[in-house]
């Protein structure tokens, strides 16, 4: 008669001696991974060798740029380059620089707290055309930006926007991805905790800055450096609203700077570099937080 409580000893023994097994299983093919290493370290070379060779060839001549066979690395160190771009009287950098950096940073800021304030509100608020107003922020990210360069260009005329840095702050403030990605975040976090802070007294936006936006952290830092590196790097928008080079922004002067000096390899490799820094300097300053919400994310 078989028990109902468990198996039977006999069966124990069988189960002792497969445990090992699953376990071999479980840790793979040793082969196998060592080919998907390798095949991953190739890939990663050749997405990082572009890269490379920009920043290299940044600090060789013009000549040593054109020689052939290629050289990865500068056989003669240089900054002549550098020299010759920070002193061009038609190309001064640190105008586009403050410029450049207005923009992202301006769009960040905004963008992140209306973002992090609707996401809220959107997870842990019940009204009257809750949902219909959140799919119809979804259905906003399903259109081309290409289509509302005209209405946000004749909004600007209205305003009296064009020509402006706040042109293209204004047309970009609310941002449906960014809304949408703190809505997911904010609504895994307890009710318990707000509902607490209301019970003590806490005011709304005293929830929102001190119970909600620290534990949002890890989304914040990655939506901020998503958030800069493409209004850092944009180029149509701001070709279309600014027109008066002193107002112009990095990509813009960049490529006019590489029309202008398109036989001078090493030049353009070094206006490169100089646009690229801040970019990695932002990286690394909130590479902690996208890392945590990397793991927080995967863990859930």
């Amino acid at each position: 008669m078989t028990s109902l409580t468990g198996p039977s000893t006999d069966e124990q023994p069988g189960r002792l001696r497969r445990a090992p097994r699953l376990a071999a299983t479980r840790g793979g093919n040793p082969l196998a991974r060592a080919a998907l290493y390798a095949v991953l370290c190739i890939l990663s070379v050749i997405a990082v060798l572009p890269f490379l060779w920009m920043v290299f060839g940044a600090f060789k001549s013009g000549q040593e740029i054109r020689t052939f066979p290629p050289d990865l690395l500068p056989r003669d160190w240089t900054l002549d380059n550098f020299r010759t771009i920070l002193s061009d009287p038609e190309m001064p950098l640190l105008t586009f620089y403050k410029n450049s950096l207005f923009v992202a940073v301006a769009n960040v800021v905004i963008q992140l707290f209306l973002a992090s304030l609707l996401g809220y509100i959107f997870a842990k608020y019940d009204f009257r055309w809750r949902q219909p107003l959140f799919w119809y922020l979804l259905a906003l990210m399903m259109v081309p930006p290409s289509v509302l360069m005209i209405p946000n260009y004749l909004i600007l005329s209205e305003l009296g926007l064009l020509n402006n840095l706040w042109g293209l702050v204004v047309t970009a403030a609310i941002n449906p991805f960014a809304i949408f990605v703190m809505r997911q975040f904010i609504s895994t976090l307890p009710n318990d905790q707000i509902e607490s802070a209301r019970i003590d007294g806490a005011s709304e936006w005293r929830i929102y800055r001190s119970v909600v936006l620290p534990q949002v952290r890890p989304a914040l830092a990655t939506l901020a450096l998503l958030e800069f590196m493409f209004n850092w790097n944009a180029y149509l928008w701001p070709l279309i609203v600014l027109t008066e080079n002193d107002k112009r922004t990095l990509p813009v002067i960049l490529t006019w700077y590489s029309t202008q000096h398109g036989a001078q390899l090493n030049l353009v490799m070094a206006a490169s570099v100089l646009l690229v820094i801040p970019v990695l300097i932002f990286f690394l300053l909130t590479q902690r937080w996208i890392v945590a919400g990397l793991t927080l994310t995967g863990g859930k």
